[in-house]
């Protein structure tokens, strides 16, 4: 019997030319933000992995890491527009997407765009925003458009999200809903710089080498917006073996029989598994997909799609943990 659905045929590999564009823009983008960011390079591959899988980042730490100059940097780095909206309790959803107003000379209504018609936005702490406003974004996150008094307006490809929030326990805060977590590809979280890293941060503030403020001028666009949509094209045609999708699939498959958690991942994890290891492959300059790179990128790509039951809660347990026991259960295959 004829399978109803045949998988579609698998688009070209790049050729050599492109994986060595894509490579050089990854590189030249590390370098260039570099210049202003001590420290939290493991943030900052992250980062550039969600860039490369056309994935949109939720970045995660307490006030003052350097969650927005990270974000900024990357967007000053690339020739594209750079959008931000600074979350707060009093925000409205059309102060996201835009409204449409009146306009007296004409007599007749006109669209304002809002802030996330642009290639970069920054959704500066999100979490500080009831659950209203934070839903504005679904549409926009999930399929690229905005809907303004009833009619769809595009936006222009490459458009990523780049949230920020402090950590759920602070107050002022609101827990995103499930289903806007879910649109994040990437879920990463900024700890404190290590010691010595700290030390020239402050050093360098001190000096007045820096100052307190964002100081962007010394970066310049290394790619232009073309550049990054050639970037994310090449990282979508990597090769993965089918030995590696299962992996990836058995793992999320794990979560959901977990019994530490109240809820497993559905079947976006698998997606994001695959799309951020390619992305990773391709930052590490290789043209396939290992089970190393799911592994490495296993965490990022989960954490936020996982709930946990009330007994892991209460025992503070995390989802990084569990994830970690399914890496050790699951088999990975040998390539």
């Amino acid at each position: 019997m004829n399978d109803p659905h045949p998988p579609a045929a698998a688009p070209p590999a790049p050729t050599s030319a492109e994986l060595e564009s894509a490579w050089s823009t990854l590189e030249h983008l590390q370098t260039e933000i570099g210049k202003v960011l001590i420290g939290q390079q493991g943030v900052l591959e992250q980062l550039l992995v969600a860039m490369a899988a056309a994935g949109h980042v939720l970045v995660e730490g307490v006030p003052g890491l350097g969650k927005t100059l990270m974000v900024r940097a990357l967007a000053a780095s690339v020739a594209g527009s750079f959008g931000r909206i600074q979350f707060t309790s009093d925000l409205m959803p059309s102060d996201i997407t835009g409204h449409a107003i009146y306009d007296l000379k004409t007599e007749e209504f006109r669209i304002r765009r809002g802030p996330v018609f642009c290639n970069f936005l920054l959704a500066d702490e999100i979490n500080r925003a009831p659950a209203k406003t934070q839903a504005a974004l679904l549409e926009v996150m999930q399929e690229g458009q905005v809907t303004i008094e009833g009619k769809p307006f595009l936006l222009k490809p490459p458009f990523l999200v780049l949230a920020t929030q402090n950590p759920v326990e602070q107050e002022g805060t609101y827990p995103l809903p499930e289903a806007q977590l879910d649109r994040f590809l990437l879920k990463v979280l900024m700890e404190y710089p290590e010691p010595a890293d700290e030390r020239v941060l402050v050093r360098s503030v001190v000096e007045g080498h820096v100052g307190d403020r964002l100081d962007l001028s010394m970066l310049q666009p290394q790619t232009d917006l073309q550049g990054i949509l050639a970037l994310q094209a090449t990282s979508a045609r990597l090769t993965v073996d089918e030995r590696v999708l299962e992996y990836a699939v058995d793992i999320v498959l794990g979560t959901r029989e977990h019994p530490g958690l109240a809820l497993g991942s559905g079947p976006r994890g698998g997606i994001a598994l695959i799309r951020a290891a390619r992305g990773l492959a391709l930052l590490r300059q290789r043209d396939f997909v290992t089970p190393d790179d799911i592994k490495d990128v296993a965490r990022a790509a989960l954490r936020h799609r996982l709930t946990l039951a009330a007994e892991l809660t209460m025992e503070g347990g995390s989802a990084d943990e569990v994830i970690d026991e399914l890496l050790e259960r699951v088999a990975a295959p040998r390539l």
